[in-house]
């Protein structure tokens, strides 16, 4: 392969995308050619600024171009790599109102997550939380939040210009106490990766970065409240390569209210979640189907906000940082469990739905996330593999 003549042209598509946003995934089919490409790279950056702007993917031997287009590198290199287009992404939730203290809120109730802090909080549990950052000035948060990664200003805290992650990370691991709010996990350790705007919007880029880096950085759980409707070939790749490491992705399915759901939710290496109303039926948005592993709270849920206040949102983001924390209880006490163990455990624990007029219960998939349940049938588990370790 012309590593050369690979950057000269990749330089001259990044300098024609100059004057719009589009960006280019190129995905190397060989890990040689990968690792060749980029020692030209490292060697050409200092001289050429423009290659600057080009990120690399180490785990799925890909890099990221701002390009509108990439005809003349396939023409010339089809045989060597894969192009797709870097598609935008949104986080899943709605907007509610702001609100006063949360103390503990009703999904954390819902879940019974207090009746399981006598056998655990999630202590040490590593949760990779890649939203809009958080707000680490909220009193709620202090204790939970590690420093993480900023991947939109790299060298910079991940703060939060948007109050999703913030809200996310309320529900998984605050920490009140009786003058804040509780989260369901409120031991865990929470580590934000800012891959989405002020707007919660990102490229599929930016995740596939947030999930190299939680890899990279031995994460336990990825909390990944957000989704598109489109397939992309380069986060499914990313997706395989974190189950494979041990790392559980729980992904929320969409805000639709219809049969089917959004990617990754969709790949089958993640846990798929949809949101109960406080009747704890399938609200009324939640996206649905037998691809639903497990359903958790996501209607006007009460949460962490920016300059440390409060707010109700709903979405089945709000139902997977709900779901996210019981894996993390469960893992304080199983830290052994495989991603597909931990689903099987979900979704084997789960409780019945209350049913609408006309539903049928298989057509929901998964049932209602319980952490008490979850955690007594994790117990078990282990109880019965010891013995059978010495039978």
């Amino acid at each position: 392969m012309d590593y050369y003549g690979f950057w000269q042209l990749l330089l001259e598509e990044i300098s024609a995308a100059s004057k719009n946003t589009e960006r280019r995934i190129v995905t190397f089919n060989d890990d040689r050619q990968y690792a060749g490409a980029l020692s030209q790279w490292k060697s050409l950056k200092a001289k050429l600024p423009g290659l600057r702007q080009v990120q690399v993917s180490n785990l799925i031997k890909a890099i990221f171009v701002p390009a509108a287009g990439a005809e003349r590198l396939m023409d010339k290199f089809a045989s060597s790599l894969r192009i797709e287009e870097d598609l935008r992404i949104k986080v899943h939730s709605v907007p509610g109102e702001k609100t006063g203290t949360a103390m503990l809120p009703w999904g954390v109730k819902a879940i019974h997550a207090p009746q399981a802090w006598s056998k655990s909080t999630g202590v040490h549990v590593k949760i990779g939380v890649i939203d809009t950052g958080a707000d680490y000035r909220h009193p709620d948060l202090k204790h939970s939040l590690a420093s993480g990664v900023n991947l939109l200003h790299r060298g910079m805290l991940p703060l939060d210009d948007n109050g999703h992650g913030t809200h996310i990370a309320g529900t998984l691991a605050a920490a009140g106490g009786t003058r804040g709010m509780m989260g369901v996990a409120p031991r865990a350790l929470l580590y934000p990766v800012k891959a989405f705007d002020h707007s919660g919007s990102a490229y599929v880029s930016d995740i596939v970065l947030g999930i190299d880096w939680c890899v990279q950085n031995k994460i336990d759980i990825i909390n990944m409240s957000f989704g598109m409707k489109t397939r992309s070939k380069a986060l499914h790749d990313v997706v395989i390569k974190a189950y494979r490491a041990g790392i559980a992705i729980i992904a929320s399915s969409g805000n639709d209210g219809k049969r089917g759901g959004d990617y990754p939710a969709r790949y089958p290496e993640t846990i798929a979640v949809g949101a109960l109303d406080r009747r704890h039926r399938v609200a009324a948005f939640s996206n649905r189907g037998t691809y639903i592993d497990v359903y958790g709270p996501g209607e006007s849920v009460p949460s962490c906000w920016l300059r440390e206040g409060y707010k109700e949102m709903s979405g089945t983001s709000m139902a997977t940082s709900h779901v996210t924390g019981a894996a993390a209880l469960l893992l304080a006490l199983r830290p052994a469990l495989t991603p597909r163990e931990l689903k099987l455990l979900l979704r084997r624990t789960a409780m019945p739905v209350r049913l609408r007029k006309g539903q049928r219960r298989a057509a929901l998939g998964g049932g209602a996330a319980d952490a008490l349940r979850l955690l007594r049938a994790g117990a078990r588990a282990k109880r019965a593999a010891a013995a059978a370790a010495k039978a």
